[in-house]
């Protein structure tokens, strides 16, 4: 299983499934800022406006430069470690999130439909857990792969 896993093609399609969908999305909520400030908000991460206005304007970039670096193959495990440090407390955030509007309007937990702040507007919620589940695999498996195809930091500076 971890030569399958492990092989150079499986890395190279998780780098262009997580550079193209974090470039994309991150793009979206990079040109709609104000949306995208709306609903963070909607988390009540913090009550510091200067703090939600930053976090707003700044990751929407992170996302597209990291997305940007998968396609290119430029610094992948720290591409990939960065996605995991977004993921995972966006996932966990998405999670607290459905649980309180879950116990709020006695909702069956996989019929709540909200917009995440993901960039795909509404989702349903046991849908994006497994989605944030997924790609937070592949993520993983690019931080821990020796994948090098199609690596164009690696193909420039490989001995020859």
């Amino acid at each position: 299983m971890w030569r399958v896993l492990n092989h150079e093609w499986v890395g190279v399609v998780a780098r262009w499934i997580l550079g193209t969908l974090f470039f994309l999305m991150g793009l979206n909520k990079a040109l709609h800022p104000v949306d995208f400030l709306k609903i963070l908000r909607e988390y009540d991460f913090t009550t510091s406006h200067v703090l939600l206005n930053l976090i707003a304007a700044a990751l929407p970039w992170f996302e597209v430069v990291c997305g940007l670096l998968l396609l290119g193959g430029v610094a992948v495990r720290g591409s990939a470690l960065l996605l995991i440090g977004m993921l995972v407390p966006f996932t966990l955030a998405v999670l607290g999130r459905a649980m309180a509007i879950h116990a709020a309007n006695s909702i069956p937990f996989c019929a709540i439909r909200f917009d995440c702040g993901c960039g795909a507007g509404e989702v349903i919620v046991c849908h994006k857990l497994l989605e944030n589940t997924a790609l937070l695999l592949l993520a993983t498996l690019l931080l821990i792969g020796r994948s090098h195809r199609w690596c164009l930091i690696c193909d420039l500076v490989k001995p020859k």
